[in-house]
Order: structure tokens, then C-alpha cells, then sequence
């Protein structure tokens, strides 16, 4: 038996555990109680007549990478309705404030043949946009085999997962071979790609370029502004944990010389605030929490923002962010997002999740690599001081972030095969 016959095998047979696992999920608040059965292919609304493209991103980063691929769809094809699905109730909350009105969300059902079946079935998608790297086999497999059209979208496999895939060629060639159309980001993706088993494989960009800024509320925005007031003021944006204690000794540090200094610690899983506190507490610093409805005053050193989907509120605030899991976890964060809004970018060793995207900013001064924490500190205190330099670096970043753009228009114009395929008609803006 191949690997995955063995998968589909397993999967069937450990159907009562999966529901044992996500019922133990949903009590630590990791699922959305109230919308579990989505989880197991069960609808919670109903499907709109005509034709539907299904549009999947595992979480919040291709979450967003996919909101300008539904505007220019339905710009394209207004007769089209789509449906979103994300697996984290993270990315279930940022979709509920973005999604354009029409546009359906759901949860993405867990990979059993029999959730599969019942999604499909109520659905009955006429094409399927997959964001990234989300390859679920029975999901994929079946959804081609019932006449669904595919693509991925924005797709990459970092060299680690490549090498895990090669490795066993039975159980992801069918997988890579559900779909009709793969568009990756990058000549090296498109190999990885292709070795793989995929068929129809195009470089198009990558589609984190296309993003619009973060929003903000512009009220939450002059609330916090007005607190601050004229106070130094830098930010640890979507920070891993080890990563708030050394922000945490880089406040003690640079307190001395940026009289009233300000660091605003925004942590990427909100759920760890209760123990990111009690650390930078026992570091002798006052710490406000965002979630609890503190205000920022005089006293202030840390401002805990344990919330989820702000990230835009920060980086516009903020002239120096550093981008968190770079230092003490590894992989990164987007570095576009602070780039569109006048943000100086300082990242750790670890860019691993966008190492072209990374490469490409530090060549031409749009970020700066801190090689550990005393770095770091070092750097952060050199942009507080030298605001020229702070607003060339982020003035070369916005530069950067906005000279690819045209990804979007190659996407979704590699994407009118599938669509004239199902007889979906666009409409002439020329």
C-alpha cells in the first residue's frame, strides 16, 4: 500500500479521535464553538446559485494574500460568488472584519474523506484557488476528482518540506498532481514544483506584494497617539516567546538615553500575554495590557497589545519596529506590512519564510539584520537617535514594497483558462 492509501486509511479509521482532538482544541479556545460542525463539512450557510470559485488559506498570511485576489475576481467576474475558508479562528476573526460583503467564510473541514465528501457536496465549487502551502491529500484529491478546477496559488515549499517530499514520491505526487494550474513565487519554487509531479507550472510573483496596508481605526488611532504624545517609541511586532523579555532588557537598556521611551510588545499568539506580563514584571517594568482596556500613561514602559488584527494600529505609530519570531524562533514575519507604513525594519537572523523577500530589502537599505539581542538593542538605540536615518530606511522599504504590484494582474490573468473552462465570463474593462 502506498503512503497514501495509508494516509486516507489512517484518516478513516481515526475519525474518533480527530473529533476527540478538536473538541479538546475547542475547549482551550482554539476552535469557535459555536461553528464546529464546519470543522466536520457541515454547512452553516447556505450555497448561492450559479457559479462559485472556493478560495483556502490555511491562516492569517495567506488570509490577507488573498483579499486582493477576491477584490480583482469579483471585479473581473461579478457574477461570481466566493467562498473563503481558514483553518485558525485567528484568521476566521480578521476574515469577519475584511471580507468584502457577499463573501462567505467558513472553517475548513478536517481531512477526513467523509468531511471532504459533505463540504463538496454542499458546496459544489466550479474552481478552487489554494493560497501557499496547505496540501491536504484528501481534500485536494477528491475535490479534482469531482470536476473541481484547482490552482495555487502564491505557492512555495520551503527546502526542508521539499526534501521531506522527495522523500516519499507516492503520497505527494497525487497530491501536486490534483492541480490544474500551480503559480509560485519565485524560478525555484517552480522546480521544486515541477520535481514534485506538478504539470502546469507558472512564476508569477509573489502575492504578498499585492496587499493593501493594514487597516486602523482611526479614533483607536488619535487615542493612542494623544497618550503617547511626543515619547520615543519603537515596536516588537508579532514577537515569539524569549523574544518579549529580551524587548523587555532592551527598554531597561536604552530607558537611560530615551527619556520616556516607550516599547510596544505585540505578541503573535495573544493567549501567552498572562505570562509575557508576569515576565516583564518581574524585570521591574510597568507593563499596560491593550486587552484589558489599560490606558498608556507617564508610568508606562510596556504596552502589552493583546489583541488580534491591530498590527496596523502599531506599525503607524511606531517608527522602529523589530519583526519577532527572528531572533528566538525562526521563520519570520511579513516584512511588507511594516514597510507600507513608514516603519525603520530591523529582523533577526532567522528570515527563513521570506528569505527573497528579506535578501532583496537588506541589499538595497529597505531593512537591517541584527545578528542577536546585544545587536539589537545596539540598532534599535542608533535609529531612536539618527531620525534621518530611521526615515530613509523606511522610505526605501515603502519604495520596495511597492515596485511588484503588478502580481495581482499576472495571477488572476494566468487564472482565465480555468474560469473560460467553466464557462465563467469576464467582463471587458478595457
Amino acid at each position: 500500500m502506498s503512503l497514501f492509501y495509508a494516509y486516507r486509511a489512517a484518516t478513516r479509521l481515526l475519525g474518533p479521535a480527530l473529533h476527540f482532538y478538536l473538541n479538546r482544541r475547542k475547549k482551550r479556545g482554539k476552535e469557535d464553538p459555536g461553528r464546529i460542525g464546519e470543522r466536520f463539512g457541515h454547512p452553516s450557510a447556505m450555497r448561492p446559485k450559479g457559479h462559485l470559485v472556493w478560495i483556502h488559506g490555511a491562516s492569517v498570511g495567506e488570509s490577507l494574500s488573498a483579499l486582493p485576489v477576491i477584490d480583482e475576481i469579483r471585479r473581473r467576474y461579478p457574477g461570481l460568488s466566493v467562498l473563503v475558508t481558514t483553518g485558525t479562528v485567528t484568521s476566521a476573526e480578521l476574515m469577519h472584519a475584511r471580507l468584502p460583503k457577499g463573501v462567505i467564510h467558513q472553517f475548513v473541514p478536517i481531512d477526513r474523506q467523509v468531511c471532504v465528501a459533505r463540504f463538496l457536496h454542499h458546496w459544489k465549487p466550479d474552481i478552487a484557488l489554494w493560497l501557499e502551502s496547505d496540501l491536504w491529500p484528501n481534500m485536494l484529491t477528491k475535490a479534482h476528482k469531482a470536476g473541481v478546477k484547482l490552482a495555487l496559488l502564491n505557492g512555495r515549499i520551503s527546502e526542508k518540506s521539499f526534501k521531506g517530499y522527495s522523500r516519499f514520491p507516492s503520497f505527494i505526487r497525487p497530491v501536486i498532481a490534483a492541480f490544474d494550474l500551480v503559480l509560485t513565487q519565485s524560478d525555484e519554487e517552480s522546480r521544486r514544483f515541477e520535481s514534485l509531479g506538478a504539470s502546469n507550472v507558472k512564476t508569477v510573483g509573489n502575492l504578498k506584494f499585492a496587499a493593501p496596508p493594514l487597516p486602523a481605526d482611526a479614533t483607536e488611532l488619535a487615542n493612542l497617539q494623544e497618550q503617547i504624545g511626543q515619547r520615543p517609541v519603537w515596536l516588537a511586532s508579532s514577537t515569539f516567546a524569549g523574544e518579549e523579555h529580551v524587548a523587555g532588557d532592551i527598554h531597561k537598556k536604552l530607558a537611560h538615553e530615551q527619556v520616556g521611551l516607550l516599547t510596544i510588545i505585540v505578541p503573535r499568539h495573544p493567549d501567552r500575554a498572562e505570562d509575557i506580563e508576569e515576565d516583564l514584571i518581574a524585570q521591574g517594568l510597568q507593563v499596560a495590557r491593550r486587552s484589558r482596556g489599560h490606558a498608556i500613561t507617564p508610568g508606562t514602559d510596556i504596552y502589552l497589545a493583546d489583541t488580534i488584527g491591530e498590527l496596523g494600529l502599531f506599525y503607524r505609530i511606531a517608527p522602529v519596529c523589530f519583526m519577532g519570531k527572528t531572533l528566538c524562533a525562526s521563520g519570520g514575519q511579513n516584512p511588507l506590512e511594516p514597510a507600507r507604513l513608514d516603519c525603520a525594519i530591523l529582523h533577526g537572523p532567522d528570515m527563513s519564510n521570506f528569505t527573497t523577500i528579506s535578501e532583496e530589502m537588506r541589499a538595497v537599505g529597505a531593512c537591517r539584520l541584527a545578528t542577536d539581542a546585544d545587536d539589537l538593542c545596539r540598532q534599535v538605540g542608533a535609529l531612536l537617535r539618527d531620525h534621518a536615518a530611521a526615515r530613509k530606511v523606511a522610505a526605501t522599504a515603502l519604495q520596495y514594497a511597492n515596485s511588484k504590484a503588478e502580481v495581482l494582474e499576472r495571477t488572476v490573468d494566468a487564472l482565465r483558462p480555468l474560469m473560460a473552462q467553466k464557462a465563467i465570463d469576464e467582463v471587458d474593462h478595457a
